[in-house]
Parts: C-alpha cells; sequence; structure tokens
C-alpha cells in the first residue's frame, strides 16, 4: 500500500506541472492515465460504479463549486478557479487514494483561508487515527475546525477504509461525536478526506449521476491521505510533498 500511495501522490505531482490557464481537463485527465500504466499501475476510477453507468474517466476533476466525481472534459482552467483532484490506483493488488484541491495561478483571500483550513482539518483527523480511538474521533476532529470557520461539512459524502478494495469498511464521516463508532485498530487503512464547502453543506448531484456540487453553488475544497493507525500516532502514506515541489505552495503550512 505504500507503493501504491507513493504512485499515487507522483502522478498529482505529474498533473500539477501542467496546471494552468488554457488546459482543458481531459488534458489533465490523460496526463493521469498515460504516467499510472508506465509505472505499472492501474486507475482505480475509470470503470467504477454501477454497469449501467460507470465513472468514465482515470481522475475525477472537480472544478469551484464541484464538491467531487467531476468528469474531465472540454472545460479550460481559468486563473482563478480552483480544482478538485482525486487519483485513484491499483498497484500489486492494493489501492491507494489521494486528492488535493488546486489553486490556478491565483485564488481570493477568502478562497484560501477555504483551502487552508480543510488542510488543516485533515491533519486534525489525522492525529485521531490511532489505536484505541474510535472513528468519532476523527470525524469530529474535522468537523469542529471547519465549523469553528462557518464553513459546511458535507454529510453525504465520506472518507473509507482502503485496501484490495477501492472502499472498505469502515466509513469516516467529516462529522459526528468523540467516542462513537468503530473503534480503531493497529494496522487498519484508512482515506480520510474532508470536504468542506464555503457555505451550505448540503449537496446535488448533477444529471450525469456523478458530479456532486454546492447546492449554493458556492467554493468547495477536498484533501485527502492515505492513513495506516498506530499505536501513539497514524503514519502517512501517501504526500503532498511532490506536489508542493511543483506548485511552490504548501497550503497546510500558510497561516490561516
Amino acid at each position: 500500500m505504500r507503493e501504491s500511495a507513493r504512485l499515487v501522490s507522483l502522478t498529482h505531482a505529474e498533473v500539477a506541472k501542467k496546471i494552468k490557464p488554457g488546459v482543458t481537463t481531459a488534458e489533465l485527465d490523460q496526463i493521469a492515465e498515460d504516467y499510472i500504466k508506465k509505472n505499472n499501475g492501474t486507475p482505480s476510477f475509470k470503470g467504477y460504479g454501477p454497469k449501467n453507468n460507470p465513472f468514465p474517466a482515470t481522475l475525477c476533476i472537480s472544478v469551484n463549486e464541484q464538491v467531487v466525481h467531476g468528469f474531465p472534459g472540454t472545460y479550460s482552467l481559468k486563473a482563478g478557479d480552483i480544482v478538485s483532484i482525486d487519483c485513484g490506483i491499483c498497484k500489486n493488488g492494493y489501492h491507494g487514494d489521494v486528492a488535493y484541491t488546486y489553486i490556478v495561478e491565483e485564488c481570493s483571500d477568502e478562497v484560501m483561508d477555504l483551502l487552508q483550513t480543510t488542510m488543516h482539518s485533515l491533519y486534525d483527523g489525522i492525529e485521531k487515527a490511532v489505536h484505541g480511538n474510535k472513528i468519532g474521533d476523527i470525524s469530529h476532529a474535522v468537523q469542529t475546525r471547519c465549523e469553528s470557520k462557518g464553513y459546511g461539512v458535507v454529510r453525504d459524502l465520506v472518507g473509507h477504509g482502503l485496501g484490495k478494495s477501492l472502499h472498505e469498511s469502515p466509513s469516516v464521516p467529516n462529522y459526528g461525536r468523540k467516542g462513537r463508532g468503530e473503534r480503531l485498530r493497529s494496522g487498519m487503512t484508512l482515506a480520510i478526506e474532508p470536504m468542506i464547502t464555503l457555505g451550505d453543506f448540503h449537496v446535488d448531484t448533477l444529471d450525469d449521476g456523478w458530479t456532486v456540487v454546492t447546492a449554493d453553488r458556492l467554493p468547495a475544497a477536498h484533501y485527502e491521505h492515505d492513513v495506516v493507525v498506530r499505536e501513539g500516532e497514524a503514519e502517512i502514506l501517501s504526500s503532498f510533498e511532490y506536489i508542493e515541489e511543483i506548485t511552490k505552495i504548501s497550503i497546510d503550512k500558510v497561516t490561516a
């Protein structure tokens, strides 16, 4: 799983190199698919889902008010956009799954604060992913950080277990009560992924059956790490460092 998580992280870095105004989301998707296959991986998302409406692409690319599961296509990125990219790969029978919200050149202070808070909430949740805690401890940590800033914590979408399947038990909501839910055990692998909105937490699903957007059409942010529950301190398998080497922005370290 370390190898799978590393490959997803490196795939993000390859995509990050091309994120600029004028690039289409379909072009980013092709870059990711080519890189994954070149490195002996398989895209986890392409073909995933119901037989009558499988996900059609390697990446979920969600721009601005799109929260998750956006389809890559003809949309050309514009300065000021924020772009959530979620990527999953399978290598040697195990999955990696990482999401990151990118800034296209610049964004408003209001949106930057949303990104920073979402990133910080991810690490708040990871701090609680230790042996003996409960799922609710992770959920409560994310919710507390984000709602203290007045942001919406999406209820309809959750993090999840990860391993030989892309989505495994347990579910990892981004809202909840401390001390509730399944007990965490050393060795459990989780995809923790806050999905946070600038406004209300309610979301809609578009007619394509996949793309989730904020109901009030305000921007949303999404970050995701692959994490192993350990005694004392969680182990993070994925990395944002490769991305930050390209973007020259370390969102989690910028003063909120």
